[in-house]
């Protein structure tokens, strides 16, 4: 009899395979008194328990299955098989709880899910067989006595707390939210809102809020039940948590009402079509309505221009369905545009947060954008026109003023009709004169639409003919910061137009370091409000483009720290102005080359040449990087990517990734950019935005991968997001430079694990980089031959060496020869693991090129130790493979290099190369082809 329990073990897999299960289960249990391996005590127990099942034997498999789960509670397999044996003694609930176990381990088992689905719906019909009034876990019992304890005013806090917590949790879970839906639970819910009581409140709409999520016709009646008027209400105070969960709570509903939500029919509801049209429409007309009630708090307001921004435009523009902008234009522009002419200043303003219109001019522009054809653009633009034109009225000045601020909030969102509108009769010379105003809110309104109109150059000209000596004679004589404010940026927006400091020097007389320095000033002023310190971080935007400007900004460490928390706000115009600024800091602009035969032209005809100011030299940037890291830009910045994308536009993107290339220069610094959340912040702008943005943000990705230990710098499954940026730049339209730290990053990448090297190889990497291994250029050739020696670690990429018609493996013979040791390294590192994981590649290394004898010798009596020690582990590799090809080698001058090595007297330094020669003879010497020296 066998005595080894492994060997038993085996003998009753062979049985149980043959459905002997009777010998299966003698083999296991003598296995079992013989082993005293815990981990294998477990395998035994379950495989015996499987014996038992196969013999419906189901009390002994429970039992058995349950001694494997108690040496180990994750066996999955002892865990399943339980659960079988369970369910056929009729122990449905605690055959459904390991069940559950099983599928929270492998969540994406199918036949997990389908034995859960089927136990619940055994359950459920038991229960219901007995005539039970209450579903698994006594729901509804729970579901009555949290509303207790909620309703009661006496109940404990703690009590309370504890019981809306849980409501929340069962209105998440399909079985609680039906439950509480049956049980009149949206009647009692809207008892806790009318409470007045905010975590009640909170409690009941965060519930509402899973009851509906992915339930259509749930949702619809909840709707129907609360009412779209009441739910505008509540989303209407003046109360932010509160105001945002009933938000999320209509989006929820919209969702489903758009067939956004992961439904799940139950019940008749297949059986039941909703004509969702009507809703959608009562819920937008509401939405509408609240952007001009003055009972609607500043907050309310936002909410309901973030929900018309994410439902009314298409998401995708092949939808050719744009019926819903159409009806928000028809029935609502016109109040969109009310709100965007709204003058905080002035007592009717309606209540407004800091960031209201210019959520308003984005939903201008994304409707806008939506139209499909020139009838509905001119049919858009008409409406405004007309709305506008209602509202300039000589004889009442204040209404005159808000339509000047439309036009102003039009081009803040769709520019070109702004630019249309400029051109209806007298808003334009309106402007103008209304900076001669001596009212400083005509002033204060009409500097800013200036600032917004100057943008196109072709209104700039009229404006510079007309607006900037009043825009001077403002700034000058205002005492009114706002306004002073507004009339520097107009003036710096307008100076820099063509591009370049000069003429921004031509309209601040010399005196940019003045105008930043009053502009710091009141960026440091928290007494003023945030809308009037914006204005002065984009006057930064602007003036920053001088040299000696940037230089002093850096330094003033109270004017970058209130330049970065500004940057935390939720404000398209600040995101853009601060990395505007930040690109200006560090030259991280593109800049043209000049022509040295253009430049001495031009000196000749006497025409302006700019010239680089010693302040933009390579030595007073890295100082500027240096400031702004130290100063903390970094989280700034991290702090900027995780804005809305309505707030963070694609050109913000791009100058953010600008910046953070320039941070990333010196390799020093990448440690603490990477500490900071720079890595994590960079990989979205690698993903999404314009193209240049994205390679600039690709190559910063790559600065640190190359150098830095990726499951630090990348960690957890965000590693795995970091290889296609790096992919994207083996491109021939990428420069070198790119090129090189791209192959460095994915070599930094290919070393850590398998798991890596197969993401890299999915994303279709292996060609570029051996494309890059036959480049000229010798840094990116070692560089990709670097990567590929990490590479054929990987099973599949050896595979494609394997393979027939291709000359993968003659390339690395080749650079084996090569005269760069750096190539040598790593060629003869490749050659060796391949040689050493795929017997067929000895072989076919003989055959790929004649030269692969000399270069193997070469390799062998390198001078370079590494190397050598690489081709000695090569020629031990074809040695070992077959008799015949080491029958071959033997026959060439091989064997003396061998046997020269080999007989060299022990060295620590070297011992490893003679072993390797040692081991290559030994191995000879077994074949019987050579014999040792005391038998010859």
């Amino acid at each position: 009899q066998m005595e080894d329990p492994i060997q038993l073990k085996e003998e009753g897999n062979k049985y149980f395979q043959a459905n002997d299960y009777e010998k299966a289960v003698q083999s296991y249990t003598q296995a079992i008194k013989l082993n005293k391996d815990k981990a294998l005590q477990a395998v035994l127990y379950r495989n015996r328990a499987a014996c038992f099942l196969k013999k419906e034997e189901y009390a002994k498999a429970a039992s058995d299955a349950s001694r494997a789960i108690d040496i180990n509670a994750s066996d999955i397999k002892a865990l399943y098989r339980r659960s079988q044996a369970l369910e056929k003694l009729g122990k449905l609930d605690q055959a459904f709880k390991d069940a559950q176990k099983c599928a929270t381990i492998e969540p994406r088992n199918k036949n997990f899910q389908e034995t859960l689905r089927r136990l619940g719906a055994d359950i459920q019909e038991k229960v219901n067989a007995r005539g039970a009034l209450r579903i698994q876990f006594s729901t509804d019992l729970r579901v009555q006595k949290m509303f207790e304890i909620l309703l009661d005013e006496n109940s404990e806090k703690e009590k309370r707390e504890k019981a809306a917590n849980n409501l929340i949790v069962l209105g998440r879970e399909e079985a609680g939210a039906e439950k509480i839906f049956q049980n009149n639970g949206v009647s009692l819910l809207l008892q806790l809102i009318e409470t007045k009581n905010a975590e009640l409140i909170l409690a009941a709409v965060r519930t509402l809020s899973g009851m509906c999520t992915g339930h259509k016709a749930r949702a619809t009646a909840i709707l129907h039940y609360l009412g779209i008027d009441n739910i505008c209400t509540w989303m209407s105070v003046d109360n932010e948590e509160i105001s945002l969960a009933v938000c999320n709570l209509l989006q929820t509903i919209t969702d489903c009402l758009l067939g956004q939500g992961k439904e799940e029919h139950r019940g008749m509801e297949e059986a039941v079509v909703l004509d969702t049209k009507k809703d959608l429409r009562m819920i937008t007309m509401r939405l509408l309505d609240m952007l001009v009630s003055k009972k609607v708090s500043g907050q309310g307001r936002d909410r309901a221009l973030n929900l018309l921004n994410k439902n009314i435009p298409r998401k995708d523009l092949k939808d050719h369905d744009n019926s819903r902008t159409i009806f928000v234009i028809d029935n609502g522009l016109k109040k969109i545009l009310k709100v965007v002419g709204q003058i905080p200043e002035m007592p009717d303003c309606l209540p407004l947060t800091e960031n209201t219109q210019l959520t308003a001019s984005i939903l201008l522009n994304k409707l806008y954008d939506d139209l499909r054809c020139d009838p509905e653009r001119d049919n858009y633009r008409v409406i405004c026109e007309e709305y506008i034109k209602s509202k300039i009225d000589p004889q009442d000045m204040d209404k005159t003023l808000h339509a000047i601020q439309m036009v102003s909030g039009v081009l803040q969102g769709p520019f070109d009709l702004g630019n249309k509108l400029l051109g209806m009769k007298g808003v334009m010379e309106m402007m103008v004169a209304l900076c001669g105003s001596e009212r400083e809110i005509d002033q204060l309104v009409a500097v800013e639409a200036l600032i917004h109109a100057s943008t196109k150059l072709s209104r700039a000209t009229f404006i510079i003919s007309n607006g900037v000596t009043l825009l001077k004679e403002v700034y000058k004589k205002t005492k009114n910061e706002k306004i002073k404010i507004r009339a520097l940026v107009g003036l710096c927006k307008l100076g820099s137009a063509g591009g370049t400091d000069y003429g921004l020097r031509q309209f601040a007389e010399g005196s940019t370091e003045k105008l930043a320095k009053q502009c710091r000033k009141w960026l440091c002023n928290t007494s003023i409000d945030a809308r009037t310190r914006k204005w002065a971080v984009e006057g930064l935007a602007y003036l920053t483009l001088d040299a000696d400007v940037k230089d002093d900004f850096v330094e003033d460490e109270p004017a970058l720290q209130a330049m970065f928390e500004l940057a935390k706000t939720s404000d398209k115009t600040i995101l853009y102005s601060v990395a505007s600024a930040l690109v200006n800091c560090t030259n991280s602009y593109d800049t043209k080359e000049l022509v040295p035969e253009l430049v001495q032209l031009a000196k000749f005809s006497k025409q302006h040449v700019p010239e680089e100011h010693p302040k933009d030299k390579k030595d007073f940037v890295v100082k500027r990087v240096k400031r702004l890291l130290k100063a903390g830009v970094v989280s700034a910045l991290a702090c900027m990517v995780k804005a809305d994308s309505a707030i963070l536009t694609d050109q913000s993107k791009e100058l953010i990734a600008r910046v953070f290339l320039a941070l990333c220069e010196d390799p020093k610094d990448r440690g603490t950019i990477v500490a900071q959340g720079g890595g994590k912040a960079l990989i979205p702008l690698a993903v999404e935005g314009t193209e240049v943005g994205k390679i600039k943000a690709s190559h910063a990705l790559a600065k640190i991968a190359a150098i830095s230990n990726p499951d630090m710098a990348f960690p957890g499954e965000r590693v795995y997001e970091v290889v296609r940026p790096l992919v994207s730049l083996l491109n021939t339209e990428r420069d070198g430079l790119q090129n090189y730290e791209a192959l460095l990053g994915l070599t930094n990448f290919s070393g850590r694990s398998d798991k890596l090297r197969m993401k890299i190889v999915k994303e279709r990497a292996l060609p570029d980089i051996e494309n890059y291994m036959f480049e000229n250029h010798d840094q990116l050739r070692q560089a990709a031959t670097e990567c590929m020696c990490n590479l054929v670690v990987n099973k599949e990429v050896q595979e494609r060496f394997v393979a027939d018609g291709n000359d993968r493996l003659k390339l690395v013979v080749l650079l084996c020869g090569e005269d760069d040791e750096k190539v040598q390294v790593a060629a003869a590192g490749a050659l060796a693991m391949l040689t050493a994981a795929q017997k067929k590649l000895c072989s076919k290394m003989t055959e790929v090129t004649t030269q692969w004898l000399e270069i193997l010798q070469r390799l062998c009596l390198h001078d370079n130790m590494e190397i050598q020690h690489r081709g000695l582990v090569i020629a031990f590799n074809l040695i070992s493979a077959d008799k015949e090809l080491a029958k071959k080698l033997v026959e060439t001058e091989l064997l003396e290099i061998l046997t020269y090595i080999s007989k060299q007297e022990d060295d620590p330094k070297k011992q490893h190369i003679i072993n390797a020669a040692r081991d290559c003879l030994t191995r000879c010497m077994d074949y019987g082809l050579i014999k040792p020296l005391s038998e010859a």
